[in-house]
């Protein structure tokens, strides 16, 4: 079923909407859930939250890209989930290395106007991706979105671990003087 019909019938709450929309993305929610949380069970729990998340969402909003809003409100909730599971254990790896990575470029805060300057740095970081060359967008994407690790991201991309590193390092740079131009840092 085409995403624009999954979309009409989340809009007229009718249930069938989960079902279709957990044939069509369910191996690929999970695949991002289980990439962020490393444990199946922990995944599949997220990747039902994302359903009824979606569900309460739609409406009143009407996404026009139902995979990538499908997998955004998944990686939302599977990176809760690790915050509080990391909190408990103060555990690390991966995640937590790439997301300290970017914490030197990013803005922190959780008032009120802090959300709503989230739109803004949202369309900033997009507007920086979009400037980045294709390849060097793909590793950023891979690292800091995907949260692979500088190895995994070496085999998939052929460079070398070290092109990697500098290539992510360099992003940063760019990533954060932009931040620093537009007054969000």
């Amino acid at each position: 079923m085409e995403d624009s019909r999954i979309v009409d019938l989340y809009l007229n709450r009718d249930e069938q909407a989960v079902a279709c929309a957990q044939d069509r993305y369910g191996a690929y929610c999970e695949a991002i859930a289980r990439r962020i949380l490393g444990d199946r069970q922990d995944a599949e729990e997220c990747v039902n939250a994302a359903w009824l998340a979606a569900w309460n969402s739609i409406p009143p909003q009407k996404p026009r890209d139902l995979k990538g809003y499908l997998a955004k409100l998944v990686r939302r909730i599977s990176l809760d989930a690790c915050r509080k599971r990391d909190a408990a254990k103060r555990g690390g790896g991966e995640r937590a290395a790439a997301l300290e990575e970017l914490g030197d470029c990013l803005p922190g805060g959780e008032t009120v106007e802090a959300r709503m300057e989230n739109r803004m740095l949202a369309e900033s970081i997009q507007a920086f991706l979009n400037r980045l060359p294709e390849t060097e967008k793909r590793v950023f994407l891979l690292r800091y979105w995907h949260l692979y690790g500088i190895g995994e991201i070496a085999e998939k991309t052929g460079f070398s671990q070290s092109k990697v590193a500098s290539m992510l390092f360099r992003a940063r740079i760019r990533l954060k003087n932009r931040m620093i131009k537009e007054g969000i840092l």
